[in-house]
């Protein structure tokens, strides 16, 4: 099995030998070097963040043999990285294996990486579960780039907000980061200070709906048949040239339940309802068993329910470090002209 991982890992590194000089040239130093739900190794992933190499299981742990003979494998194409395994193979993704002694402390240092010429944070274990920035989705962060010069820029369910900071770096006229995870705002906030930015963003701690059913001009009751919602921020009524919508598979909470499955209207609505005439809304589902067309069909349906149409609407693939060979990416990306 390790010849076989090797194998692998080798094949990988050589198909994106063109990839990674183009990204080195953009000033990019993140990139996804392994890919194995299609690449040879399901639930195995390997992630460059700087000088950090993320080595990741999702359904079986890496055997120790496995890990060091992957270890030697990127010493010796990539030399200088530190590499930090996270076994999340068990319930809920959480990560499972202790570290030995001499990897405590670099797998709990903050870095700072590269994409795209903004500069950001990641630190391989932290209190949460997931890297700080989510590499598949470079592809959207590419396109609020081209799109948000001198344009008000609206980031839902901003997580550290990669995609409000990439605006403001790109000359995004004024952006407002909504999330409601003190600790994700606070390493946005930080990524922030590492870029010289013409506007500093606005990083709102709220749940979504209250936040964004207010900016819609819906608003969003203390009373909600009969019970007392919890506190929330109060917000005007304000519409944004561009809105990027990244939601969870699932959450749920007092104000409303997100659920991509399901219910994803329950968000289009109002964040389609804060995207001014004429501006541009960008949503995404991660779930891999919602098959796009259908999905697309659902908002352009949601999109005529609420008054308003879809002029057009564009896919944004990820980027060839994560390869799809069917051409369905479990990421759907869509643009919607509205």
């Amino acid at each position: 099995m390790s010849d076989l991982l090797s194998d692998r890992l080798a094949a990988a590194y050589s198909a994106r030998s063109e990839l990674l000089p183009q990204l080195h040239a953009e000033g990019t130093n993140a990139y996804r070097l392994f890919h194995g739900s299609v690449e040879g190794r399901s639930g195995l992933t390997v992630d460059r963040y700087g000088d950090l190499l993320l080595v990741q299981s999702f359904h079986t742990p890496l055997e120790a043999g496995e890990l060091a003979e992957l270890e030697a494998f990127y010493a010796g194409v990539l030399p200088g990285l530190d590499c930090i395994y996270n076994d999340r193979s068990r319930a809920n993704s959480r990560i499972a294996n202790d570290l030995p002694p001499e990897k405590v402390e670099p797998a709990h240092r903050p870095r700072q990486f590269s994409e795209l010429g903004v500069n950001y944070l990641i630190q391989a274990r932290h209190a949460g579960q997931d890297p700080w920035l989510f590499l598949d989705l470079r592809a959207g962060r590419r396109r609020i780039m081209q799109e948000a010069v001198g344009k008000s820029v609206l980031n839902l369910f901003a997580y550290t907000c990669g995609v409000g900071i990439a605006a403001a770096k790109a000359g995004a006229a004024f952006v407002v980061n909504v999330d409601f995870a003190e600790s994700s705002l606070a390493v946005g906030k930080s990524n922030a200070a590492l870029n010289e930015l013409n506007h500093r963003p606005r990083f709102i701690k709220s749940d979504v709906f209250p936040a964004i059913r207010q900016l819609a001009g819906i608003g969003q009751p203390k009373m909600v048949r009969g019970k007392r919602m919890p506190p929330f921020i109060e917000l005007e009524p304000r519409q944004f040239d561009l809105v990027f919508l990244d939601p969870p598979r699932y959450a749920k909470s007092p104000f409303g339940v997100v659920d991509l499955v399901n219910d994803y209207p329950a968000l289009f609505k109002p964040a389609l309802l804060a995207t001014a005439e004429g501006g541009t809304l960008v949503c995404c589902n991660n779930v891999a068993e919602v098959q796009r067309d259908a999905w697309l069909d659902q908002l352009q349906r949601s999109a005529r329910k609420a008054g308003r149409e879809v002029r057009a609407a564009e896919w944004i693939l990820p980027e060839a470090d994560f390869p799809s060979p069917d051409g369905q990416p479990p990421l759907k990306t869509v643009l919607l002209r509205v």
